[in-house]
């Protein structure tokens, strides 16, 4: 199992900017691939930026150029710089890892969610 952990979020103004972190713990050597992904009140879950398991980083179409995702593998942290903000990005932001036991079995694995939101 993974154990993640986010910081980072808050109130911030149209335009603005913020940097989410997410801290790994546990069975890391099992990643296969980790990102954020985020719900907005009445909206399903969606994917914003991950690496994924082939190498490539993914962006939703929404943040591209806006977000950068980031990671630090000296301290299993992965990083979310998110720049000109907007009302639409306001959300509960979660780290996600993806492993494989196995049996070749998916498992996810889950922070506790950050606040971020975007208002004037």
């Amino acid at each position: 199992q993974v154990q993640l952990v986010e910081s980072g979020g808050g109130l911030v103004q149209p335009g603005g900017s913020l940097r989410l972190s997410c801290a790994a713990s546990g069975s890391i050597f099992s990643i296969s691939a980790m990102g954020w992904y985020r719900q907005a009140p009445g909206k399903q879950r969606e994917l914003v930026a991950a690496f994924t398991s082939g190498g490539r980083t993914d962006y939703a179409d929404s943040v591209t150029g806006r977000f950068t995702i980031s990671r630090d593998n000296a301290k299993n942290t992965v990083y979310l710089q998110m720049a000109s903000l907007k009302p639409g990005d306001t959300a509960v932001y979660y780290c996600n890892a993806t492993r494989y036991n196995y049996y070749n079995i998916r498992f996810d694995d889950w922070g506790q969610g950050t606040q971020v939101t975007v208002s004037s």
